[in-house]
């Protein structure tokens, strides 16, 4: 008679792990981490607060991610209640499974307050750090105290915390591993129904649904300007999957309702056809010549693919005038930061004219000069984006930290 498998929540030695994360692109960072925990590890049990990309990833989701997605103090003071009952199901799912660790990846508004909460209940590591070194460098003081493990992806990042005495491990960044098309570049002309020989520009307006109602307009106008000096030119919108294609059609209308006039009067040259491009963002990438991009994650894409682009951001005014005093660095394009100096021009908030915009765009692709030092300069960022392999350093760390003696037997 064979001897029956112990139950799963019994086996000996078997680790638990409580992953937190709030935004999509949290949960695609914290998903690769898990795959790789996964892979070291079949017994290690992850529960999360996350998406779609954790639970691919074997994790046990507690609570979706969706609708937690917010941007500046007014859109989260509005969500506070959804934040408070969030906050109480993390710290009952934590004393219910007692976790050997809890893994937070980014969203550190909620993040920290949770730290502070159980710190010391159960070992605490930040993958993906809060942006301290840009504003609210005061939050560095809660990471050291609540904090056992620090693991980030920038070099610089490191260099920061140990000013402040804080050992940050450096593991790469994990969009090395991803930032990868899935088309050659004439099977995406083709697919995306674009000509070989006409310019392509790609318009990546962010992942939020408020981000798109800021940003997109001001995209499209500029796209418009650029369409009147170079009437073979095409355009396409790179669209998250989790966003409704309405919110786009809406903006496209509302954005360009002088065009038709302007073609009804003579200048057909003008039709400008925007092409929405659902969940091929690198796609969208290998195939545009110029990138209009909102600042975040997509600004460090598009330099990992070589692509010369301006950076244009902005927010509502209250958002804006609450947030800009607490910035301590000069750019917020994650290209410029990396690169330490602005290899893509940045249109914020006041200085989003489209006029500007395009006049800067037309400049760059008309000087082959600037475009061959950009391309040495995206080289040197990717070099010192650290190599391939992140989220394997990351998880191998992880789990030998996890599986140490607890602290109060160290």
């Amino acid at each position: 008679m064979e001897t029956p498998i112990e139950p799963l929540t019994h086996a000996r030695g078997m680790k638990k792990v409580l992953i937190v994360t709030g935004e999509p692109s949290g949960d695609l960072q914290a998903g690769l981490l898990v795959s790789q925990l996964k892979a070291l590890d079949t017994t290690l049990e992850v529960f999360a607060v996350g998406g779609e990309r954790l639970k691919a990833a074997g994790a046990e989701i507690i609570h979706d991610i969706k609708d937690l997605s917010v941007l500046g103090f007014f859109d989260v003071l509005k969500n506070l209640d959804k934040f408070k009952k969030l906050m109480r199901l993390v710290l009952d799912k934590i004393e219910e499974l007692k976790p050997d660790a809890v893994i937070f990846v980014d969203f550190s508004g909620f993040n920290l307050r949770l730290a502070k909460r159980i710190h010391t209940l159960t070992k605490t590591i930040y993958y993906i750090s809060p942006q301290v070194w840009a504003s609210r460098q005061g939050r560095v003081k809660t990471i050291k105290e609540c904090i056992d493990k620090m693991i980030v992806i920038f070099k610089f990042e490191r260099e920061f915390y140990r000013r402040f005495g804080i050992d940050a491990e450096f593991v790469g960044h994990p969009l090395l591993d991803i930032v990868k098309p899935t088309l050659s570049r004439q099977e995406a002309l083709q697919a995306f129904g674009l000509k070989e020989n006409c310019p392509v520009f790609a318009l990546l307006p962010g992942s939020r649904a408020s981000e798109i109602n800021n940003i997109l307009p001001i995209m499209l106008q500029s796209a418009r300007l650029i369409k009147e000096k170079i009437p073979n030119a095409q355009f396409i919108i790179s669209k998250p999957s989790s966003l409704d294609t309405t919110l786009y059609e809406k903006i496209i209308q509302s954005s360009l309702p002088g065009l038709r006039g302007e073609a009804e009067a003579g200048r057909s040259n003008l039709n400008l056809e925007i092409k929405i491009i659902e969940g091929k963002q690198y796609d969208c990438l290998n195939v545009a010549d110029f990138v209009l991009v909102s600042s975040g994650t997509a600004t460090l894409e598009t330099a990992i693919m070589e692509k010369p682009n301006v950076v244009i951001y902005k927010m509502s005014a209250l958002n804006y005038m609450l947030y800009r005093p607490l910035v301590r660095v000069p750019y917020i394009g994650m290209e410029n930061i990396v690169a330490g100096k602005c290899i893509a021009p940045e249109f914020i908030q006041f200085k989003a004219k489209p006029e500007a915009i395009a006049k800067k765009v037309l400049e760059i692709l008309s000087d082959t000069q600037r475009l061959d030092e950009l391309k040495r300069e995206f080289t040197a960022l990717r070099e010192n984006l650290g190599e391939p392999g992140a989220p394997l350093r990351a998880a191998k760390s992880i789990l030998d930290f996890v599986k140490a003696k607890p602290r109060n037997e160290a």
